[in-house]
């Protein structure tokens, strides 16, 4: 699975539910058609296609993905990587409800649900290479 190279500028806006979806399929894909992501969705609830079709374009205007011409076909691709939307996503959550605090947001996660130890010893492992740092 390769991933595509981070953009050089964030995407214009942020992706929706729907969008998130699609870009899920891609970042496990790394490459795929509108037919591709539409077989993958449509396991999972009943959409169309052309609302797939729909979207895609729509993200391509918004800077999400980045599309080829392959014959006929278009071959879209995760304009950021999985890691680099999540962390942006990340931040302006704490940003907003959280004043920026990365402590207040990992606190707020770790009382909604029970993190597994092995969880627990990579929180930890993370909060000692911070301290190194």
């Amino acid at each position: 699975m390769t991933q595509p190279s981070p953009s050089a500028t964030p995407p214009a806006r942020k992706p929706t539910e729907a969008e998130l979806e699609i870009l899920r399929v891609l970042w496990a894909k790394g490459s795929a058609t509108v037919r591709e992501i539409f077989d993958v969705l449509s396991q999972e609830r009943a959409m169309g296609y052309t609302t797939v079709l729909k979207t895609m374009q729509i993200m391509h205007e918004k800077g999400l993905v980045t599309r080829t011409e392959e014959g006929k076909a278009h071959i879209y691709e995760a304009a950021m990587r999985e890691g680099d939307m999540q962390g942006q996503l990340l931040k302006d959550l704490s940003d907003k409800l959280f004043s920026g605090s990365p402590a207040l947001l990992a606190m707020h996660a770790l009382s909604l649900q029970p993190a597994s130890d092995e969880e627990l010893q990579q929180i930890r492992a993370l909060i000692e290479r911070k301290r190194g740092a």
